[in-house]
């Protein structure tokens, strides 16, 4: 036992061993993951070999995710078809999801509001699919590098963020003054940030990367100065300040956003700012003392962007936590905070109480879940811990098991 213990500390303190590759072992640089969850989740890989087989499933899973993604076709932006009113392929560009054209107009103009009801004319402008192709696809390939030490995984996951973002003729422009244009009456609007949210993984990713000799000080340079930049964009344009100004999920995924991104970059002071003032700006305003999101269930699909806001208030805490800025725990005088937000979702989930409000779209319970497993970590009350007992189990290879809980 002795001779355990004392194998187990070079372990964690100096180095690890997995998959024939020599990793140092090192919290890695993440925010919204939890850095010392994944060191304890890879070193228990390693003493897999004595006997600990708990995360078999988990590892084979995220080795076969990444041996598809290794043979996943990623595109730049530079491939659409369509070309941004600047000229430059680079910037990105997208059309509002929910305007269609008007039925009782002859030219179809102006364009009406469906909300929750996509046009398929969106297909036109895959800016917004190429992204989150690129960003599920370098996250399966980094995590599984973190892993399994394998550097293919690593090497293929490089390649990718410097099509995106380094190299001069594919790289995205730092803007998103494009993004989600309504036809006939502008080319681009604040609302559209929230599609940047899935690059909150990609700064993560990077973060696994650390030590892979695929992986060069030049590329995390570059990397930081092109998340550098579009941070400053987001602060200091017009679709910044107006996405700043939004009260629902698009406010909270903004701050989400330049929270992680000010993080990566080196700005603590400036990512403390944001989440010190998210307190009273997003959760004191969002949602009620008794844990209803009012603008979020004022859409029609109630259900969905109630726990698409819950989660990035998750993600906010959670960043919250590399900046010194408690808001897991933060209420108002009057009992308004992220617990209770998900205290009012929970029965719908895991009791089936009854949701009363729109939704166009079947009601998905299993969505909670991940928040729910999240928040266990956070709240070990013996009322939380109650609550989670009707929560489903993970199944054995979930790569969640090694992510977050």
């Amino acid at each position: 036992m002795k001779n355990h213990k004392i194998i187990k500390a070079f372990v964690l303190i100096v180095l690890l061993i997995v998959g024939g590759q020599t990793i140092t072992a090192q919290k890695p640089r993440v925010f919204i993951l939890n850095p010392q969850l994944l060191e304890e989740r890879r070193t228990k890989i390693f003493e897999a070999k004595a006997g600990d087989n708990s995360l078999k499933a988990a590892v084979a899973k995220i080795e076969n995710d990444a041996k598809k993604a290794m043979r996943t076709e990623i595109l730049s932006i530079v491939t659409k078809q369509a070309t941004p009113p600047s000229g430059d392929k680079r910037d990105y560009m997208s059309q509002a999801p929910y305007f269609w054209r008007n039925p009782q107009t002859p030219d179809g103009f102006p364009y009406i509001r469906k909300d929750g009801e996509r046009n398929p004319e969106i297909k036109k402008y895959p800016d917004h699919d190429l992204m989150d192709k690129m960003v599920e696809t370098v996250e399966k390939l980094t995590v599984a590098y973190y892993f399994t030490g394998k550097e293919e995984y690593a090497a293929r996951a490089a390649a990718i963020l410097r099509l995106w973002f380094l190299d001069a003729k594919t790289k995205m422009n730092p803007n998103l003054e494009y993004a989600q244009a309504i036809p006939g009456l502008n080319t681009g609007r604040g609302i559209g940030i929230i599609e940047t949210r899935g690059l909150t993984r990609t700064v993560d990713s990077i973060g696994l990367l650390e030590g892979s000799k695929s992986w060069t000080k030049a590329d995390q340079k570059g990397l930081e100065t092109w998340f550098s930049a579009y941070l400053d964009w987001l602060v200091t344009s017009k679709n910044g300040r107006d996405e700043s100004e939004t009260k629902n999920n698009h406010g909270t995924f903004y701050d989400v956003q330049i929270a992680a991104f000010a993080l990566f970059a080196g700005k603590k002071d400036f990512a403390k700012k944001i989440l010190e003032t998210a307190k009273e700006k997003r959760i004191a305003k969002q949602i009620e003392p008794d844990g209803r999101q009012p603008l979020e269930l004022e859409r029609t699909k109630s259900w969905d962007y109630s726990v698409m806001n819950l989660e990035g208030f998750v993600s906010l805490a959670e960043l919250g936590e590399k900046a010194g800025v408690d808001l897991w725990n933060f209420q108002t005088a009057d009992g308004r905070g992220i617990r209770k937000a998900i205290e009012f979702l929970q029965p719908v989930a895991v009791a089936g109480k009854k949701w009363t409000d729109n939704q166009i779209e079947p009601l998905k319970p299993e969505k909670l879940f991940p928040i729910l497993r999240r928040a266990a970590r956070k709240y070990a009350d013996e009322k939380f811990t109650k609550m989670m007992l009707s929560v489903p189990k993970l199944e054995a290879d979930s790569k969640d098991s090694l992510l977050f809980f």
